[in-house]
């Protein structure tokens, strides 16, 4: 995490470099000031050998992908955050000296699931996921669950809570954990919900960092973008700088304690408005790519409410023109092959989790 300069705070860093982000070991990035342990933030035994000494804990550690290995995203998301109260906890009754006075956990807007929508006739709802036989359709929108007619996102605040997915599920579980755990045991917690965080040193190796990581990779190689959906869905980018910015906030500013706050760049920006940011980077004439196909577990538009956050003196600092271009000059900088372009689409394919419009099944 890239601290602001001046702080004065000491840090160690817990990662078990897993291959798929980090094939080639620890990033040469790491400050060489901050103390490095390579470990699992699951595991009992390293995680509480990192733990000596430590005030202040940002569990940023989490598994993240498309594919249906459901119980990954409980073990090293949910699991983890309940050892890490369970380590604090059993010290605490040991009376020895394991006292974190606060711990700052990454959530997801993943937690708000479709988010929130406005129908003219029945007011604010929060939807249930869009069913697969409507998107297998190539129905993209969002439909009133009572009168079935077509309804308007608005901006997600903090108050929503309906995850859709099992990463999303495993988020939520975690914001429970911090609140019940972290007040009945007396340890200051908060929980920050990020949309979509871009920026560099995004592992262009893991396949499922996000969209500038594939639209970069496929322009890099002289390829179109492409969208899924009829690429209008809206995202709410946010620099990785900016949300470093929050995470030191909450953790330094008492009113944050216990709450939950979202973290986005408040700029609405369709998917197909994002490639062209990407495209006109690269100098690249191609137009983005739409073939009628989806991915399961998407939402439509996901834009978040940071009025919260705001409120505490944080604001998004930098465009998303600046993320873009930021990204694109340091990929170029990098060593990449069609192997890392390819082998993400092909495995989403195989598992069924990217399909096409009126495909047999919605495949």
């Amino acid at each position: 995490m890239g601290l602001p300069p001046g702080k004065g705070h000491q840090v160690r860093i817990l990662d078990n470099l897993q291959p798929r982000v980090h094939p080639r070991g620890k990033p040469p990035w790491v400050p060489g000031e901050a103390e490095f342990i390579q470990g699992d933030v699951a595991n009992r035994v390293e995680l509480g050998g990192a733990l000596q000494g430590v005030d202040y804990v940002m569990h940023l550690a989490a598994y993240q992908d498309y594919l249906p290995d459901f119980s990954t995203f409980i073990h090293t998301n949910t699991e983890s955050a309940a050892l890490l109260f369970e380590l604090i906890v059993e010290a605490q009754l040991a009376g020895r000296p394991l006292a974190a006075r606060k711990i700052v956990f990454a959530s997801s807007q993943s937690v708000c699931g479709e988010g929130l929508y406005n129908c003219w006739e029945h007011g604010f709802l929060t939807p249930p996921a869009r069913p697969v036989a409507q998107l297998a359709r190539g129905d993209w929108g969002v439909h009133c669950p009572h009168c079935g007619e077509a309804m308007k996102n608005v901006p997600i605040p903090e108050t929503v809570c309906s995850p859709g997915t099992t990463y999303g599920i495993s988020k939520y579980a975690i914001e429970l954990l911090a609140d019940r755990l972290g007040r009945r045991y007396g340890i200051p917690t908060v929980c920050l919900r990020y949309t979509y965080v871009q920026g560099t040193r995004n592992s262009f190796y893991n396949a499922y960092s996000g969209v500038a990581r594939i639209f970069a990779l496929r322009l890099l190689h002289e390829m179109a973008p492409v969208c899924f959906e009829d690429g209008l869905q809206l995202r709410d980018y946010v620099n990785v700088r900016d949300v470093a910015r929050a995470n030191v906030l909450v953790m330094e500013d008492e009113r944050a304690n216990f709450g939950v706050f979202n973290v986005g760049g408040k700029r609405p920006v369709t998917v197909q408005e994002f490639a062209r940011i990407m495209m006109g980077e690269f100098g690249n004439g191609l137009d983005p790519l739409v073939p009628g196909e989806y991915r399961l577990g998407d939402t439509r538009h996901t834009i978040s409410d940071v009025s919260r956050l705001e409120a505490l003196g944080w604001q998004p600092a930098i465009p998303v023109e600046q993320n873009v271009r930021e990204y694109v000059d340091w990929m170029r900088q990098q060593q990449t092959t069609d192997e890392l372009l390819n082998e993400a689409d092909r495995i989403m394919r195989q598992q069924g989790v990217v399909r096409r419009v009126g495909g047999e099944g919605g495949r």
